[in-house]
């Protein structure tokens, strides 16, 4: 089975965040990847926002691997800092975007890498059906 990749560096800015939204969709497609366009989208959307809050530097990587089965989106910053599943409050009006990601994706985690973080996230192929 063939395998692709595909890494973009993008400034940490709001502006980002939907652009980031819409190269994957547009890789997924190009690649003909039969996964969940829809949940790639919102995970990246999730993963890239929180560099712009919560971290800014000069420069975020935004990194897409077909390999197999398996799809793997990775946000690379310049933070060591982790990001933390929040127990879920109905009080709190942020913070719930990690928690999406632990629930939706099929696996998740953090790395070190060069000094901040990669955040990733891996997507098994959408079943016969459903959104591709």
């Amino acid at each position: 089975m063939s395998s692709f990749s595909a890494r973009i560096d993008l400034p940490p800015t709001v502006t980002s965040v939907p652009l980031a939204r819409r190269l994957v969709r547009d890789v997924l497609r190009t690649w003909d990847a039969p996964h969940d366009r829809e949940d790639a989208e919102l995970l990246v959307t999730e993963l890239v926002a929180n560099v712009v809050d919560h971290v800014g530097g000069d420069v975020l990587t935004l990194e897409l691997t077909l390999g197999g089965a398996w799809l793997r989106i990775g946000v690379v910053d310049g933070s060591a800092i982790r990001p933390i599943v929040r127990e879920m409050s109905h009080e709190q009006e942020r913070g719930r975007g990690m928690r999406m990601v632990a629930r939706i994706a099929d696996r998740w985690g953090a790395e070190d890498h060069d000094g901040g973080k990669r955040v990733w996230f891996e997507l098994s192929p959408a079943a016969v059906g459903e959104p591709g």
